[in-house]
């Protein structure tokens, strides 16, 4: 059974790190590609970034552009590795899987199996 089990999440202080961990329960990440998307309180869901299990390629969200770095260790965990936090960031944020990630990438429809999420809190 595909099954995204996120971890990580947390708080912390405006201009702080987090790292964000993704395990592909159930499934290989050779097969695989992996997003993250996050949503605040009274927002839409929206995406973060997306890793390519062909070809390794990255795809991030304006928003987290040099801030956010996605990448994976093995056919089972995707990092996701915020720094620079901001208060915006605060979010529940979610890993998700798809068989495509390019460059149109962001859209939910796209991803069949998501995980159950984790709160990220940016404030002092």
């Amino acid at each position: 059974q595909v099954h995204p089990v996120e971890s990580g999440g947390g708080l912390v202080q405006p201009g702080g790190s987090l790292r964000l961990s993704c395990e592909a329960s159930g499934f290989s990440l050779d097969y695989y590609s992996i997003g993250w998307f996050r949503q605040a309180p009274g927002k839409e869901r929206e995406g973060v970034s997306c890793i390519s299990s062909s070809d390794g390629n990255t795809y991030y969200a304006d928003s987290v552009k040099g801030r956010f770095t996605i990448s994976r260790d093995n056919a089972k965990m995707v990092y996701l590795q915020m720094n620079n936090l901001k208060p915006e960031d605060t979010a529940v944020y979610y890993c998700a899987v798809t068989v495509l990630c390019g460059t149109n990438w962001s859209p939910e429809y796209e991803y069949d199996y998501w995980g159950q999420g984790t709160q990220v809190t940016v404030s002092s």
